[in-house]
């Protein structure tokens, strides 16, 4: 009988919503989350990488967050994200929900670690959000990540969708939408209620070019 039960609860767990972890649930850590100026060695990590002279937004209104998220395993991890001072707020709100439903996230590293190089950070399938760029397919627009009020969240499970290409290339193993697999978002799941109870939109949603990792303030 307590087999049966066992293998209840496991079958349960393996058709959870959307993004949840396929690990069994077990005892983490309290959520815990940080908001702070940039310190000298963060800014130092940025200028030249991720932020430069003739950026929309200047450091001192950019904030870094160090959260703990749970990954693919279903372990607890601490991970950075630079965002917006007007947002940060709301991006604790928003991690400490999806930490509380299990929603994994691979990696959390600011895009610096990669040279501020989109394509590499999205390649190693990690989250980041601020990241002074270009938005893609322009050369004279900035994206809404170098304003600080944009995050792609597990790349590689929500890839940038355009008619003849999928970034990362990984992400083509996640363009049938009909899946439900771990990390991959969709609406009305656990990722889009909390960032839709900041005021946030998602790209997941536009059309001609879908951006299934891409949340941000105005929904551009």
């Amino acid at each position: 009988m307590r087999r049966v039960i066992a293998l209840l609860l496991v079958a349960c767990w393996s058709v959870a919503p959307s993004g949840a972890s396929v690990a069994a649930p077990g005892r983490l850590p309290a959520f815990d989350a940080t908001v702070s100026t940039l310190d000298r060695a963060t800014r130092e990590l940025m200028i030249g990488r991720s932020w430069h002279a003739g950026c929309p937004v200047p450091l001192r209104d950019l904030r870094l967050i160090e959260l703990t998220y749970v990954d693919f395993d279903g372990q607890a991890h601490r991970g950075q994200l630079v965002v917006h001072r007007w947002y940060a707020d709301g991006f604790v709100r928003v991690f400490r929900r999806l930490y509380e439903e299990r929603y994994p996230i691979r990696r959390m590293r600011l895009v610096d670690h990669y040279g501020a190089n989109d394509d590499r950070s999205m390649a190693a399938d990690n989250t980041s959000a601020f990241n002074c760029r270009l938005r893609a397919g322009s050369s004279t627009e900035w994206s809404q990540h170098a304003y600080g009020r944009a995050i792609d969240i597990d790349p590689v499970e929500n890839p940038f969708v355009t008619p003849t290409h999928v970034s990362p290339p990984a992400g083509a193993a996640y363009l049938d939408r009909s899946q439900h697999l771990p990390g991959m978002i969709h609406v009305h799941d656990h990722v889009w209620w909390a960032f839709h109870a900041i005021g946030w939109d998602w790209g997941g949603t536009w059309t001609g070019t879908i951006d299934y990792q891409h949340f941000s303030a105005n929904g551009r």
